[in-house]
């Protein structure tokens, strides 16, 4: 009996669409890079339940004949390639043939289409990959494309599909992404009757950016322009002060399409060394043009995937351009104050604010570019962060309100109180309950610590005994702060913004926010629709310090995506602890540092939320044995 079966070409044709048509944000890609094809300069997509059970494409391209409207649902069928010459240069957004036998074999399709100067159209039903019927019918000149239920033969496939708000969300996405690569087409985008997004098409990719990220994401991108040996980088990266707590905006097309490359990603992000801050990545929206020759797609079907003939010369193409671009980036405004001026700034600018008394930034400050000012004659410091003009001398910086239940909870402040030296940067008291103790915090701490110092302000010197402990203060300070927050076992107590953030999030971190709505609450956070595409910020966790509350929700988005719901807070709580700790760099009062040093002396704390040491001990007799005074 024969062990191996040749499988028909019904089977055959499900299982090669499994490879093309992963989900139903697939159809839209397919779709819409066939319309490009094809010619298109306006192109319409309408969805409705997340494009599982209706996608419809219609664009005004060339049009099919009949006998190609018939043949174009047939595997391997393509007008695009003509034998193997034409993989050694392929300039088409498909080539293949086989994302309309893939989708037909999954879905029902009806296809109308004609082309400029026949007098009729062309009608085709197909379901399951099989013709129900073609006939003749009016139509205007272009291709519509309907599809209806992805998956509805293919159980095992259709069971794995996420919410209707998931897939729509990856379907804007997959379009978004085509349309950001084609600024020269105009692509309109309708969801369940209402309009997501809308490109003009006047070839200008700022106008593409500007439409489909957002103003904010505009308004802080850099122009890249550079050339490496045949290789061209045009587009946009972000400055480095608007960096994102995820890659989630970094796009790259090559030749007009859109692809994944960790290559690139890197080449980016080695622009920014010394720049950027430490996990924040650039937005970047840059164009790779070569020639057809030195790229080769026919890597992957979804051919998402590229090979380059010369890795390095890309590598080098968008290095340098977008590092360019980053060096050349200019401030948008200077300000030159006299003397008297400045010192009368001087003090709100620059002075240390406690917890209560945080400036919370406003939508128009977290948006703009940053605003900086010089004066020669007056010796300078480093500006507060959030950018912007600083408030008039005699006006009170804004403070946050905080809910009436967080100030009951919170305790008495203490009668003398500590001195607070101005600090580069503002810095994160301790929290009150974790202050310096007069006697010894624990039983196992057998010698009062005393602090001997701090090196490059980012390390705490302090002995104990005959022991020196040299501290990380972010790493100790995080630590602090999350098992505090860990502890709670109940909602995070939060403190209300006078002046609310805006934020526009993007369709997928948008479906993570709304499935995780009562964690967020849990973690402090207040948000509410504001718009079409933006959220408003009500409320951030007591501890984090306003001005990172972007940052912070974007990293949160990310370590919500996966994991259980466990493992999902636990992060969420360390990205809120990372953001509410001191940082390496800032001033900090030597209180604090004690604080810290005898909660880690005491042993209560050794590792950061990340497994990193917060530690390291060095005893009198190594230090002897260093010096030579033993042997």
């Amino acid at each position: 009996m024969a062990v191996i079966n040749i499988l028909s070409p019904h089977v055959a044709d499900m299982i090669a669409a499994g490879e093309v048509v992963e989900r139903p944000g697939s159809v839209v890609k397919e779709l819409l890079e066939n319309a490009i094809d094809a010619g298109a300069r306006n192109i319409t997509l309408e969805l409705k339940g997340g494009g599982a059970t209706y996608i419809r494409i219609t664009d005004d391209g060339c049009g099919m004949a009949p006998d190609d409207a018939g043949n174009c649902f047939l595997r391997h069928a393509t007008s695009k390639l003509h034998d193997e010459r034409g993989l050694e240069a392929i300039e088409t957004m498909g080539f293949r043939g086989e994302a309309l036998a893939a989708i037909s074999a999954v879905s029902r399709i009806e296809l109308l289409t004609r082309r400029a100067g026949d007098e009729a159209g062309t009608y085709v039903s197909v379901s399951g990959g099989d013709i129900q019927d073609m006939h003749p019918a009016g139509c205007p000149k272009g291709t519509t494309f309907t599809v209806r239920d992805v998956f509805f033969n293919t159980p095992a496939r259709l069971k794995f599909m996420k919410s209707d708000r998931a897939e729509g969300s990856w379907c804007m996405q997959q379009a978004a992404r085509v349309a950001l690569g084609r600024p020269d087409i105009s692509i309109r985008c309708v969801k369940d009757g209402k309009e997501e997004f809308f490109t003009p098409g006047d070839g200008r990719a700022e106008s593409a950016v500007y439409a489909l990220l957002g103003r904010p994401a505009a308004l802080a991108m850099l122009p890249v322009d550079g050339e490496n040996e045949g290789v061209r980088v045009t587009g946009f990266v972000s400055s480095p002060s608007a960096g994102r707590g995820s890659r989630a905006m970094q796009f790259f097309f090559v030749n007009g399409r859109v692809i994944r490359s960790q290559s690139l990603q890197a080449a980016v992000e080695q622009a920014y060394k010394n720049t950027l801050m430490v996990g924040k990545f650039p937005v970047c929206v840059l164009y790779i043009t070569l020639s057809a020759a030195s790229v080769d797609v026919n890597v992957h079907p979804t051919k998402n995937e590229v090979k380059f003939s010369s890795e390095k010369r890309v590598f080098d193409a968008v290095y340098y351009s977008a590092l360019n671009a980053v060096q050349g980036e200019k401030p948008t405004l200077e300000m030159n104050l006299s003397r008297s001026t400045e010192k009368k700034l001087a003090p709100q600018t620059y002075a240390r604010k406690t917890d209560d008394e945080a400036p919370v930034q406003t939508a128009m400050e977290l948006h703009s570019p940053r605003v900086s000012y010089s004066a020669p004659a007056v010796p300078r410091t480093p500006p507060r962060r959030g950018g912007g003009i600083s408030p008039a001398p005699h006006r009170q910086p804004v403070q946050p309100v905080r809910p009436r239940q967080a100030a009951a909870a919170r305790p008495a402040p203490s009668e003398t109180p500590v001195p607070r030296t101005a600090p580069a940067e503002k810095t994160s008291p301790l929290p009150a309950e974790e202050a310096p103790a007069s006697a010894p915090q624990t039983q196992t701490q057998t010698a009062p610590v005393r602090l001997a110092g701090e090196l490059l302000r980012t390390y705490i010197l302090a002995e104990q005994g005959d022991k020196v402990l040299i501290i990380d203060k972010h790493a100790a300070h995080e630590r602090m702060i999350f098992d505090k927050l860990k502890a709670l076992g109940r909602e995070i107590m939060s403190q209300t913004l006078l002046q609310p953030q805006t934020w526009r999030p993007g369709p997928e971190a948008m479906e993570v926010l709304a499935t995780n709505g009562e964690m967020l609450t849990e973690l402090g956070f207040e948000l509410e629709p504001y718009g079409e595409d933006d959220l408003i910020v009500r409320a951030v966790p007591e501890d984090l310090d306003p001005g990172q509350t972007i940052p912070a929700l974007e990293e949160i988005c990310e370590k919500l995506k996966s994991g259980s719901r466990d493992l999902m807070r636990d992060g969420a709580l360390q990205t809120v602890a990372c953001k509410a700790a001191i940082k390496a760099g800032w001033d900090t009062d030597p209180a604090e540092m004690l604080a810290l040093a005898e909660k880690v002396a005491s042993g209560q704390i050794r590792y950061c939320p990340h497994g990193r040491p917060v530690s390291v001990t060095l005893t009198k007799k190594e230090l002897d044995r260093q010096f030579g005074r033993i042997q």
